[in-house]
């Protein structure tokens, strides 16, 4: 997937929005910074997440990290794949390695998100 169409949280979680359905994934730079991820808790199907709450968690050997929604909405999916497998969004965290997607309210954007530019530029001003 081209990381300049979707848009990114400060938080290093990326969001993708086609018509009312959300997918939510973490980015190459946070996959990166936690080195091998060995376990994922992801949010059922029906839960609601809300934009800046935490919706899960992924621990690598070097940390505990919680997940941040970038939208408000239900839970219509889970890639549990990445339940049995976390290693899976190492290797592709852009693509299979999604974590969540949301049916989110009517008229939702991910303008309040970083272009792929903004968030280049975050990740340079944090000295990474």
């Amino acid at each position: 997937m081209d990381p300049k169409s979707l848009r990114y949280a400060s938080t290093h979680e990326w969001a993708r929005l086609e018509g009312d359905i959300c997918t939510i994934g973490i980015t190459p730079f946070a996959v990166e910074q936690l080195t091998d991820v060995i376990y994922i808790e992801l949010p059922d199907v029906g839960d609601h997440v809300f934009a800046g709450d935490s919706f899960g968690e992924i621990e690598s050997v070097k940390a505990v990290s919680d997940l941040f929604s970038p939208v408000n909405g239900e839970v219509i999916e889970v890639n549990d794949k990445l339940v049995d497998d976390p290693s899976r969004i190492t290797a592709d965290p852009l693509g299979k390695g999604w974590l969540i997607k949301v049916k989110t309210e009517p008229g939702t954007t991910l303008d309040h998100l970083l272009t792929w530019e903004q968030y280049e530029k975050q990740i340079a001003s944090q000295g990474h």
